[in-house]
This record gives structure tokens, sequence and C-alpha cells, in this order.
């Protein structure tokens, strides 16, 4: 099964050099063990643009699509057993980057 595991943050580019280094460790645990599908950083909402062709409106809007403190400022993808086992991968992640995550399964696994 596959699982996004995204890091909740308020200030983009906020992580210390531990949890830098904490977050490598964790990269290489997961890439070890054959569960690392991707890991990535965002940049701010700021550098967002929201756009909506629906009915080819062409509508293209600079900035975020939700005005929010906190944001989505990074993810992991990962490959688990099941729900546990992955719940398992997000605490570990949680703790390496010390930020809360937000654990969600792709659909149909």
């Amino acid at each position: 099964m596959r699982f996004v595991i995204s890091v909740i943050d308020d200030e983009t580019g906020s992580g210390s050099g531990d949890e830098m280094a904490a977050i490598d460790a964790f990269n290489a645990r997961l890439q070890g063990a054959g569960q690392l599908i991707m890991a990535e950083g965002l940049a701010s909402p700021r550098a967002s643009t929201v756009v909506d062709n629906r009915g080819g409106a062409g509508l293209v809007t600079p900035g975020p699509l939700h005005d929010t403190e906190q944001y989505v400022s990074g993810f992991w993808i990962v490959e688990a057993p099941d729900r546990d086992a992955a719940l398992a991968l997000a605490a570990e992640g949680s703790h390496a980057c010390n930020r809360v995550v937000e654990l969600r399964p792709f659909f149909g696994g």
C-alpha cells in the first residue's frame, strides 16, 4: 500500500541543522528498507499559482488556494504493508522533522 505523509508547517525552510540531519537519516532508513517512493520539500505557498481551466475558463490566480497559517511544506510517499505500519512511519517522520504530519492512503492502496 502507498501512503503520503504530509509535513505541516507554518514557516517554509525553518528546519534546523539537527532536524535536517534527522530527516536525512529517516530518508536513508526508508530508502534502505525499500519503503521510500519519493520525498520532497515544497516552496512557500506564496510561490503558488491556482489554475482553473474548467470549461476552458483559463483562470490563473497567483498565490495559494487557501490563505492559512499552516500548510504542507513537504511530503514523503512511502510503501507500507498496512495502515498500522504506515502510522509507525508517520510517527517516525513527525519525530524526525519535529513537525505535525498527516497520513493519507492513496486510492486503491
